[in-house]
């Protein structure tokens, strides 16, 4: 099998007051490990079992395989956008991407914000690259993934209800205004930023 269940890169409580501990407890240990663990029971056995999460997302034509490896894939990368040192500002790289792409960093933050408090249902709102350099927000439908779309994330917010729902009810924008001004790990997204531009220039 060459896929892993990754261990959070912080302790489950570390994000508080943000994000409680009962909600990384519930998000995580349920929703993210029963779904890594589903894909292990589909894929054992077959010609999946040998391919990375990344493969499976841009690769299999089968509905449920994609949902699960995407979901996995997608709440992986969550887990590491986020910090519990978040800084409100990004450092001079990723700022300067953000001002090229959106005209200055506050637009950013008012497009990815809205994205969040509005999208429909269940989903993820991203911060992406295209294969021109361009950083886009789009927000995706339930699973879905922006690599199967050809694009490079670089950061991401749940905005499924078992995100955020015990600590802040069906006040959505509240949980999307604390994930945005302290807990997003710049760096992590700036790193995103740099394998991004290399995979262009390859």
């Amino acid at each position: 099998m060459n896929i892993e269940f990754l261990e959070l890169p912080y302790a489950k409580n570390a994000l508080e007051p943000h994000i409680s501990e009962s909600t990384i407890e519930f998000h995580y240990e349920k929703h993210h490990r029963g779904y890594f663990n589903k894909l292990v029971e589909k894929i054992s056995n077959t010609d999946l079992e040998d391919k990375s999460l990344t493969d499976i997302i841009k690769t299999t034509d089968i509905p449920e395989i994609y949902n699960l490896a995407a979901q996995i894939w997608n709440h992986d990368f969550y887990w590491r956008c986020m910090t519990p040192n978040g800084r409100a500002e990004p450092p001079t790289k990723l700022k300067n991407a953000l001002i090229a792409s959106f005209g200055s960093v506050e637009t950013f933050m008012q497009q990815i914000s809205e994205a969040g408090k509005t999208h429909f249902g269940s989903g993820w709102v991203w911060l992406v690259a295209g294969d021109d350099g361009k950083l886009t927000v789009i927000a995706t439908n339930n699973a879905e993934n922006p690599l199967s779309m050809g694009l490079s994330p670089l950061l991401t917010l749940d905005v499924w209800e078992h995100a955020y729902y015990l600590d802040y009810k069906n006040a959505r924008p509240s949980y999307v205004d604390d994930f945005f001004e302290n807990l997003i790990d710049w760096d992590f997204v700036e790193h995103n930023l740099e394998i991004a531009n290399q995979l262009q220039a390859a």
